[in-house]
């Protein structure tokens, strides 16, 4: 079993808190989703755990199999075996698809070794098989020209075809049709192993629907308030996030120390580690 853990993470830009003291802990074989109102810290959860430079860490750290990875930059993260698929994939002329995942995967290969071309055009056309997209996807630039649901599926795939330890995928949703959904749903279930886990951050209820997901966090001005099991997802759906304020006893702009929060929302049923 691998481990990811965010330990009392601290994170500013431009001198603004907006990670408040973050506490995570992700093991492979494990799908945990984080959900929250916007504007409370999802996205800028996934963008520092991969390393982007816009935001700094003041306090906390972020350990993978206990080893502190806050000094690695963004391609040794994902070279340790940590992927993530963006919220606004970037586009790339003149990069084919193909050639994009042939540099990320020959960059994962020890020195000496080399891909297998056979094996990655076989693997690319199941992949691209199994999501449904375009069979010109190897020959066409990356996401230029992509819609942005094509841009998202297209995200699973180089996951799929990286298939990292960890994997965060932040509100890969966004753009999608119910259809699509269902499609991109249906792969990260497939991706499910004892040798894979995932953090999956989304708004809604909908992507979810389609996802076996093990634990649920609700994450509020910068900080995990609540965490359960599917359970949470249903009540969400039906009543939005006002109720998480009323029952923790919270005011806007106002988080109870971890401490507290732990104590009466602790998760029922929670799998022994």
């Amino acid at each position: 079993m691998r481990k990811l853990e965010i330990k009392n993470l601290h994170t500013t830009a431009d001198d603004f808190e907006i990670l408040k003291g973050v506490d995570l802990v992700i093991n492979t074989g494990e799908v945990h989703a984080v959900m929250g109102p916007n504007g409370t810290g999802k996205s800028t959860l996934a963008s520092t755990i991969m390393g982007y430079y816009k935001y700094s860490i003041t306090a906390g750290d972020i350990l993978l199999d206990g080893e502190s990875i806050i000094p690695l930059t963004v391609d040794e993260r994902s070279r340790r075996g940590i992927f993530m698929a963006m919220q606004q994939p970037y586009e790339i002329p003149g990069v084919t698809n193909a050639d994009f995942i042939k540099a990320a995967l020959q960059a994962r290969m020890k020195e000496g070794e080399y891909l297998s071309l056979y094996r990655f055009i076989k693997e690319f056309d199941k992949c691209v098989n199994d999501l449904q997209m375009r069979q010109d996807l190897p020959h066409r630039y990356l996401n230029e020209g992509f819609s942005g649901g094509e841009k998202k599926r297209n995200e699973i795939l180089q996951m799929k075809m990286l298939k990292p330890i960890f994997a965060i995928l932040d509100e890969i949703d966004s753009g999608l049709d119910v259809d699509a959904l269902k499609i991109v749903g249906e792969n990260i279930n497939q991706m499910r192993s004892p040798d894979f886990g995932a953090l999956i951050i989304t708004h809604y209820q909908r992507l979810l629907d389609y996802i076996d997901v093990d634990y649920v966090h609700i994450m509020m001005n910068g900080r995990i308030v609540m965490s359960g099991g599917k359970e949470l997802i249903e009540k969400i759906d039906k009543d939005g996030y006002e109720w998480v304020r009323v029952e923790l006893g919270l005011e806007n702009g106002e988080t109870k120390p971890v401490s507290t929060i732990l104590k009466d929302c602790a998760f029922k049923g929670q799998k022994e580690k």
